[in-house]
């Protein structure tokens, strides 16, 4: 039998994945290679904590592999040539992948095609991330949108339940396992943080195919009922996290769709999930199809927005905790020590960065890029511009979310803020939110926490608005966008 390259990268899985149901299809054995290659990802290699997730992935999946009497080959890039010598070696005649959406990657992918098939080499990609793919889903003229709520209410308008596809248990084997390459280790990819600082991440995280579904069995008993209200609620868990599976495709998104669809919840809890599903179509959607947004606004009225100059000190203080507005410092605390935040959470530390401290929502992004296991280009773009007010389906600009409100609405009890501040434990809920009103009984409490906040709330709120004032006249309309890439 003919070998076909299943070329596998953030669809770390077996089941229902198109590459390699293509493969096994066609009548091929598949080889499954990775190819390590960040520095082809553009201005957006893997950050730590997605690489320390990313190692684990791996060894997850080769362990899947084996069971079935196959493995995963490492190799580290460039991709093409890696591709092309693995072709050469083993008589290879097609090469299958998932297709990615990020911009460098989609362009590197489309010449990837090209050359190969230039070679005269099957070369086919497939849609194994979305439940749409971003240019499948567009206005009635033909462009693309820029709100959430019309997309997707097109998007469901088209939805066909997806034919699901599980993986056999066995399938062929090489016909010369000893003289396929065998590539690197994956210990040689380094992947791994030099110290222990994501030890914390595993204990409540599974990365792997097995951890995927385990995760979803728990979302689906214990989580999905009532979620539309418990979603928001950062003290306890009432949000899936199954983002980084579903970044990874750990899990196939129409497999969770399916198996939430068909769950006993009530009918607004499954629409409010599907629509946060949608949430993240829809940001593949906007980055595929204005690709500058990954870096810059959205909307041009920014362009001249007097951001405030950034400054190391004050930046490093968001970033470790450090702010003395403890639902922010919280959040912090939290995506630090686990690699992961509560997604109300994330609001409002990015609004403290970009409203209160008016700094650029690119450097939350990047420290987001680097220490969120999730992190996902167009996920991550769309979430700050949208706090920002600087991009797709924003909140004004003026709607600058006040800290000590949002904490006490939506950690009502203060168990997030003293989970994740034990030093603001002993202090009664109204200084929890505000210690500084306070100043003696915060000393006592917690005589290293900051005695002020870098900007106290009102303050902050102020200055954004005086900012604002000056961008405020109608600007130019954005470019439509562009077509889709081969």
């Amino acid at each position: 039998m003919a070998i076909a390259l299943v070329w596998l990268r953030d669809d770390l899985r077996l089941d229902d994945n198109p590459a390699l149901r293509a493969a096994l299809e066609g009548g091929y054995v598949p080889l499954a290679v990775h190819v390590h290659a960040p520095e082809e990802e553009g201005g957006w290699a893997p950050g730590n904590a997605s690489n320390a997730w990313r190692h684990r992935s791996l060894r997850a999946l080769d362990d899947e592999l084996r069971t079935r009497g196959s493995r995963l080959r490492l190799f580290r890039g460039p991709t093409l040539q890696t591709l092309q010598s693995l072709l050469a070696a083993t008589d290879a005649e097609a090469v299958f992948w998932n297709r990615r959406y990020e911009p460098a990657v989609e362009a590197r992918d489309a010449g990837i095609k090209r050359a190969l098939r230039a070679q005269g080499v099957r070369a086919e990609s497939f849609n194994g991330a979305l439940l749409f793919e971003p240019w499948q889903v567009g206005t009635r003229q033909g462009d693309p949108y820029r709100v959430f709520t019309p997309y997707w209410r097109t998007a469901l308008a088209g939805w066909r339940e997806p034919r699901l596809w599980e993986a056999p248990a066995v399938w062929p084997a090489l016909p010369d396992e000893d003289a396929v390459p065998h590539g690197v280790t994956l210990e040689a990819l380094h992947l791994v943080p030099g110290r222990d600082w994501d030890a914390e991440f595993w204990q409540r995280f599974a990365p792997g195919e097995a951890g995927a579904r385990a995760a979803l069995a728990s979302f689906l008993e214990q989580g999905l009922h009532g979620y539309g209200t418990r979603r928001d609620v950062p003290g306890c868990r009432g949000t899936s996290r199954l983002s980084p599976h579903l970044h990874f495709g750990e899990v196939s998104v129409a497999r969770v769709a399916a198996a939430v669809r068909a769950a006993d919840a009530p009918a607004g809890d499954v629409e409010r999930f599907l629509a946060e599903l949608g949430w993240r179509e829809f940001a593949h959607h906007v980055l595929h199809h204005f690709p500058h947004t990954a870096d810059a606004d959205l909307n041009p009225r920014f362009r001249d927005f007097p951001w405030a100059p950034p400054q190391p000190r004050i930046l490093r203080a968001w970033q470790r905790g450090r702010t003395g507005v403890p639902i922010v410092d919280a959040g912090m605390r939290e995506l630090w020590r686990t690699g992961w935040m509560h997604n109300r959470v994330r609001m409002i530390v990015a609004s403290y960065l970009t409203k209160h401290l008016r700094m650029h929502w690119r450097h939350g992004a990047r420290w987001f890029w680097d220490t969120l296991v999730d992190a996902d280009l167009a996920s991550n773009s769309l979430g700050w511009q949208w706090t920002a007010g600087t991009g797709a389906d924003a909140a004004p600009y003026v709607r600058v979310f006040n800290p000590v409100v949002q904490a006490a609405r939506f950690d009502p009890d203060g168990a997030y803020i003293a989970r994740w501040l034990p030093e603001l434990g002993s202090l009664p809920l109204p200084l929890r939110y505000a210690p500084w009103e306070d100043p003696a009984a915060l000393r006592r409490a917690a005589p290293e926490y900051p005695r002020r906040p870098l900007v106290e709330p009102a303050e902050g709120r102020r200055a954004a608005l005086r900012a604002y004032a000056a961008v405020a006249a109608p600007g130019p309309a954005a470019p439509n966008g562009r077509a889709r890439r081969g």
